[in-house]
């Protein structure tokens, strides 16, 4: 029965449009607002260029500038709508009411049209944007046309009974429409609140990032609920369906909820944050950003490796500043045996302190390791603060300033070489010396 009043509802109020459209007036108006068209679209191709110009001078503020752009981008409909306006003013002062109701609806459709317009232009998502604006736009048109109940009352006709629950596409059509505005605007808060602890000196890296994405999923789920709720849709009908949806997409979705899982426990402990310098599986650089699925590191070389969550769980990871930033390298050499082995070794903790990134206030130590067949061996130690400034470029620095120091002192580095011995009988003999 829901049905079929809807049906002739909607007959009943397309036969007073076609009676009211076989009128003279009602093609007046028509020609009317076709003529007002054209004039706003001709005058919006002048106007919009000069006024482009102008806005595009604001500096500063971005947001301003979006929805000018966006307004100057309707140049037309803006002038359209004030023809409508002027032309609707002018006729009901010279004639009836009734005799202006058309150009009344076009205005009133072209004013909903543009707001619609307008306002999803602070959505990013283009596609998104453009589903808004029709979707309220056709919304403000069928109240305008005073066909708003009509057509949902045939909607809620379409329904399928689940049980206790009645599932219509009006119902369908309204979940859909909260859900995507209330999950939308969750995400905004949740982005303002993120970038409010982010900055938050009072907290440590983890907690910002741990505080962030609880904020982030937690505003998510409560708009889902809310959504739903708000439709007169029973949460509790979903407990069965949801439970076997759960069975079957734990099988599917197990590194995902591990990796999940995972992020959480790492921002728990703090073992891993962003600014650390780490080593995983031949992977050096430092933290970039912590995921929920994975963590950006971002090695020497400009590279970013989005490494699983699960991976800090279960293999060894190297922390290289977990507790400080202080890291000790090691550089080994060897030097002839004509040298004099303590010598060497203050010549070896200057040349080390003449480094810039090597730590003066911990003190370089230099020890003598081995006496090696053409050479004997050191080992210089020394510490640096900034790791995630490279390792191998300072061992580099500290190996040239070796070189440097012991070519000014005299002090050999062995290197092995080949001697070839000739034998009268023209045969060649190899001795191998340093």
């Amino acid at each position: 029965m829901d049905f079929r009043n809807a049906i002739d509802e909607s007959l009943a109020w397309a036969s007073r449009w076609f009676d009211y459209a076989v009128t003279p007036w009602f093609f007046y108006q028509a020609a009317i607002i076709v003529v007002l068209f054209l004039v706003a679209k001709l005058a919006a191709q002048r106007i919009e260029p000069l006024m482009e110009n102008r806005a595009r001078q604001i500096k500063g503020h971005p947001g301003l500038l979006r929805v000018v752009v966006a307004l100057l981008r309707r140049t037309d409909w803006i002038l359209f709508t004030v023809f409508l306006l002027a032309a609707l003013t002018l006729m009901r002062a010279v004639t009836w009411p009734s005799r202006t109701h058309f150009i009344y609806i076009a205005l009133s459709l072209s004013l909903a049209w543009l707001f619609a317009s307008v306002l999803s232009r602070i959505i990013r998502n283009r596609f998104v944007a453009r589903a808004l604006a029709w979707l309220t736009w056709i919304y403000a048109a069928l109240v305008i046309l005073g066909i708003d109940d009509a057509a949902a009352a045939f909607l809620d006709s379409l329904a399928i009974p689940l049980g206790a629950v009645r599932l219509s596409a009006l119902m369908v059509l309204k979940a859909a429409l909260l859900l995507i505005a209330t999950v939308w605007l969750a995400v905004v808060v949740g982005k303002y609140i993120d970038e409010r602890v982010r900055i938050s000196e009072e907290l440590t890296p983890s907690i910002r990032v741990l505080v962030g994405k609880v904020a982030k999923v937690g505003l998510v789920l409560v708009a889902g609920a809310i959504a739903l709720s708000s439709v007169g849709l029973d949460l509790t009908a979903l407990t069965i369906f949801s439970g076997a949806v759960g069975v079957g997409l734990a099988f599917g979705l197990q590194k995902v909820v591990s990796n999940f899982v995972s992020g959480m426990i790492i921002l728990l402990d703090k073992s891993i944050k962003p600014g650390d310098t780490i080593s995983l599986e031949g992977t050096f650089g430092w933290v970039r950003e912590l995921r929920a699925r994975f963590v950006s590191v971002v090695t020497r070389d400009g590279r970013e490796y989005l490494i699983p969550n699960e991976d800090f769980i279960t293999q060894r990871v190297i922390n290289w500043s977990f507790s400080d930033n202080l890291v000790r390298l090691d550089v080994n050499f060897g030097v002839s045996y004509d040298a004099d082995p303590h010598r060497v070794s203050e010549l070896a903790i200057a040349a080390a302190m003449s480094v810039g990134r090597v730590e003066a206030d911990r003190r370089p130590v230099c020890w003598l390791t081995d006496f090696g067949d053409s050479s004997l061996n050191f080992v210089l130690r020394f510490w640096i603060h900034d790791p995630q400034q490279g390792l191998t470029n300072v061992r580099g620095r500290v190996l040239l300033a070796l070189w440097d120091t012991f070519r000014e002192n005299g002090i050999d580095i062995p290197y092995p070489h080949r001697e070839i011995i000739m034998k009268p009988d023209g045969r060649a003999g190899k001795s191998s010396g340093r």
